[in-house]
């Protein structure tokens, strides 16, 4: 089976939760066994060669529970629907609505009822779609590992195994437990899901004293999540479940959601308008009851200004607004699994990715191939292919990636070249030779390992075509240039050889004085998108930094490449020193982190929301869960491992990473249109409040029927319906707009009382020009204000709307343009039409008309003014 799918099989059970613990911890048992003979780690254990019996495992099964590391909660519609009520403007909206009807306010209940149907409704149906369309990503498949048991190996399911049974592992074998190596053979283990590490890892069994290293570092310990790229080993079950590494992951990820960033925004408008409404309607309800006598009347218009306050029309916003976008990004083939995640990401200031699999490729490739003097020489590359092509057994990502760089099969064939013996590969000399005889029939030895292995073997080395000695000061030179590649991120090969006599079978002690031919340098290089991508986010004012489990060396390499900082690069053993406020302060200041453990990258992220920043983290492998979680907005890719793609909010489906910048734009014109609607209905409705609040003081009458309130502010409601279609101007995507409350309460407090004041004029135009201080003449004073109302409100949604000047710099999408002159229409028709009278109105007189027209050009011109005097002292 896949190694990727059998990881992905054991990790897709995890739960879909945010994370808000780091204590990611392994076992005490893991380091005493890696310091423990074999014999010792068979007595430790109470099990031996032969493996446990079978009534002892199921013994064990009770006590220890079967091997799996959580088991996802799968949540059903009613659930999810009730999540989605969750939210205070939702609650708010619904209690309006509820005392809307049981006072007989059918009308505003309606209206209020439907606006929570509609937005709740809208993310519901999305969010269920997005979480189908993620859930048919997973490869759901059954795992089995070949476990010795009663003395004879068998195949048993992964969550049978219990601590103390013998396993027996093989080439593209996952790793099925926390376990002791106890015997192996070349055996090289990859866990890049686990560590972040692009390379497969070396593994041996013998005894690795206590150090200061984790014990994920130590070299006979391997771990649930990580897989067998060659070789093979016998290994004893330390840990299974959640007792595992993994498993102690899976545990630190099942907490309760954390609050993101527009989750927060949300709740605190939702709080400031409400603080407006426990200020503006008991005011309003005692002025009223005082002054008209009436305090039926004055609940009832207390009552419709609370609904007039409250912005009804945002839930159905933001939802419309989040699931356009989510319909634009899967256009982009990304996959929005929360919808909220949208505009976190337009907000993010920061991304933090992992190296592995996000930045690079995740496939080895050989890059150079070079002689002794770093040049590139494709004799070396021969030599490297012929000892790979010829060697046997299962080929090594190395091996792999030599014979992919060019295919010189038919450069073999015509030199007859023909195999003859093999020195395999072992841990104690970390070389491998073939023996090849060519068609003129000279034989020769073909080496290649580690730089230092090799090196020590060789008396002479080869350049241009002469060989030298190995001698004096140059021996000092040579051991520079191996070095400087390898300090250079390169993982390095030396290639050598000699010619031999021949015999029947050669043995180690012919692998020496061998002619130093060259190097072979591999590397997981950058994705062909990287750099344009992290150089179109930074234009676009987010910040990039690595967060990598790799070595700083291959971190340094790959960011290089990409163009990122890499003076200063602070690994992991440096974290643990710090405390928070340090680590605040080093995460601002710093590109790039390296050896980083998955609470590592939790407490960098954390750090960083503490200074304000909106984090993103993108990442793939098992290690980069918790960190997905903790962050605003998690990304995650197609082929990243299932518990990477249940903590993401967002997963790419495909290669290019350009999707990130598109992203991020759609998420900032989400957002700006959502703000849009905030901005004019909070100061547009401030405003109207504010006028109502005088007039209740002064007026013999209420400024307004409740049924004429109610009235207004459906139709006004109805006139921003198509603002998550309007255009968003360009500036307002070029930084991230994060949620700022202050903004927006210093918006509503000063562009709110603009309004007012020509409320005041019309109030004075009505109550002199047209006589309206008489009570008979109430309908006409209302019916004026209602217009004038309607008209300054409407209209100035394409004053708001942008930083520029309306209708000539910038214009707002058709649809709200014809949503604005049809409501503008409605207005100015009511009053002759036979709605009038039920609605409490009256016809206008001629004059009225080309005063309205007066006050919409003062009021326009008054609001731009100030708006541009806002743009430029607080940059709004």
């Amino acid at each position: 089976m896949p190694v990727a799918a059998a990881i992905n099989s054991v990790v897709s059970a995890l739960p879909s939760v945010r994370s808000k613990t780091s204590a990611i911890r392994c076992s005490p048992l893991l380091a005493q066994a890696a310091a423990k003979d074999a014999p010792d780690v068979f007595l430790m254990m109470d099990t031996s060669a032969g493996g446990i019996s079978s009534e002892e495992a199921a013994v064990r099964f009770v006590k220890s529970g079967p091997n799996e590391v959580g088991q996802e909660k799968q949540h059903g519609w009613l659930w999810r629907l009730l999540h989605t009520l969750k939210n205070p403007l939702v609650i708010l909206l619904t209690i309006l609505a509820a005392i809307s009807f049981s006072t007989g306010d059918t009308s505003s209940g309606v209206v209020m009822a439907l606006m929570v149907i509609l937005g709740v409704g809208l993310r519901f149906i999305q969010e269920s779609r997005a979480d189908a369309a993620a859930a048919r990503l997973k490869a759901m498949i059954s795992v089995t590992a070949t476990v010795v048991r009663d003395g004879q190996p068998r195949e048993i399911p992964l969550r049978e195994l219990v601590p103390g049974d013998l396993v027996k592992l093989a080439a593209g074998d996952m790793i099925p437990a926390d376990v002791r190596l106890m015997t192996s053979k070349d055996l090289f283990i990859t866990q890049a899901s686990l560590t972040g590490e692009s390379l497969p890892v070396e593994k041996f069994h013998a005894t690795e004293k206590a150090t200061d290293k984790s014990p994920i570092e130590l070299s006979n310990l391997s771990f649930l999540g990580t897989s067998v790229e060659s070789g093979s080993a016998t290994a004893v079950v330390l840990a299974t479940g959640k007792d595992t590494y993994f498993g102690s992951m899976a545990t630190s990820i099942m907490q309760q959601p954390a609050e993101t960033s527009f989750d927060k925004g949300i709740n605190r408008f939702t709080w400031l308008m409400i603080q407006f409404m426990l200020v503006m309607v008991p005011l309003v309800f005692l002025i009223n009851g005082f002054t008209k006598h009436d305090w039926k009347e004055a609940f009832f218009f207390s009552l419709a200004v609370a609904v007039g306050l409250t912005p009804e029309m945002l839930p159905m916003i933001v939802s419309v607004g989040l699931s356009k976008g989510a319909i634009a990004m899967s256009r982009k083939k990304v996959i929005v699994k929360r919808l909220n995640s949208i505009q976190n990401f337009g907000a993010m200031d920061i991304l933090c990715t992992d190296k592995t699999g996000t930045l690079t490729m995740d496939k080895v490739i050989l890059q150079r191939h070079c002689d002794v003097a770093q040049e590139n020489d494709d004799n070396v590359l021969l030599d490297a292919y012929i000892i790979s092509h010829f060697q046997t057994g299962l080929k090594n990502v190395l091996d792999r990636a030599i014979l992919d760089h060019r295919d010189l099969q038919s450069e073999i064939a015509r030199k007859g070249y023909t195999k003859m013996d093999e020195i395999p590969f072992d841990f104690s000399r970390r070389i491998m030779s073939v023996v090849v005889e060519s068609g003129d029939g000279f034989r020769s030895i073909y080496t290649k390992g580690a730089p230092e292995e090799v090196f020590r073997r060789c008396t002479q080395f080869e350049l241009q075509g002469q060989t030298y000695p190995m001698q004096g000061v140059l021996i000092a030179d040579l051991r520079e240039e191996y070095e400087s590649l390898s300090s250079d991120g390169f993982r390095v090969l030396a290639v050598a050889y000699k010619d031999v006599e021949k015999r029947e079978a050669y043995s180690k002690a012919d692998e020496n004085d061998l002619i130093l031919k060259g190097y072979v340098a591999f590397l997981d290089p950058p994705k062909e998108t990287a750099s344009p991508a992290i150089t179109a986010l930074v234009k676009h004012g987010v910040t990039v930094k690595v967060l990598t489990g790799d070595n700083h060396l291959v971190t340094r390499k790959v960011c290089m490449e990409v163009g990122l900082k890499t003076d200063v690069i602070v690994v992991g053993t440096e974290i643990e020193a710090m405390s928070d406020e340090e680590l605040a302060d080093v995460a601002e200041k710093t590109t790039v982190f390296a050896r980083l453990s998955p609470s590592h990258k939790q407490r960098i992220i954390r750090a960083l929301q503490s200074r304000g920043h909106v984090v993103g983290f993108m990442g793939d492998g098992i290690n980069d869960a918790p960190a997905l979680r903790t962050a605003d907005v998690g990304v995650s890719v197609d082929t990243a491992v299932d518990i990477a793609k249940e903590s993401a909010d967002l997963i790419l489906l495909e290669k290019s990473l350009m999707v990130l910048e598109e992203g991020v734009i759609e998420g900032r014109k989400v957002f700006a249109n959502i703000l849009k609607y905030i901005r004019m209905g909070a100061s547009s409705n401030f405003g109207n409040m504010f006028s109502v609040l005088g007039a209740s003081a002064f007026l013999p009458f209420v400024p307004m029927e409740p049924i004429q309130v109610l009235t207004n502010n459906l139709l006004y409601d109805f006139s921003q319906v198509p603002i998550p279609t309007d255009n968003v101007d360009e500036e307002q995507v070029t930084r991230p707009r994060p949620w700022n409350i202050g903004e927006i309460r210093r918006f509503i407090l000063y562009i709110g009382p603009l309004s007012s004041i020509f409320d005041y004029t019309t109030y004075f135009m009505m109550l002199y020009l047209f006589n309206c201080w008489d009570p008979a003449n109430k309908n006409l004073f209302q019916t004026g204000w209602f217009v004038e109302s309607l008209m300054t409100q409407t209209l100035i949604i394409h004053i708001i709307r942008t930083n520029k000047i309306p209708f000539i710099q910038s214009r707002a999408s058709w649809p709200l343009v014809i949503t604005s002159a049809a409501i503008m229409a409605v207005g100015v028709m009511i009053p002759f039409s036979p709605l009038a009278a039920p609605l409490g109105m009256t016809a206008l007189p001629t004059l009225y008309w080309p005063l309205l027209i007066l006050t919409l050009l003062s009021y326009t011109v008054l609001t731009q003014l100030v708006k541009m005097w806002l743009i430029k002292k607080f940059w709004i």
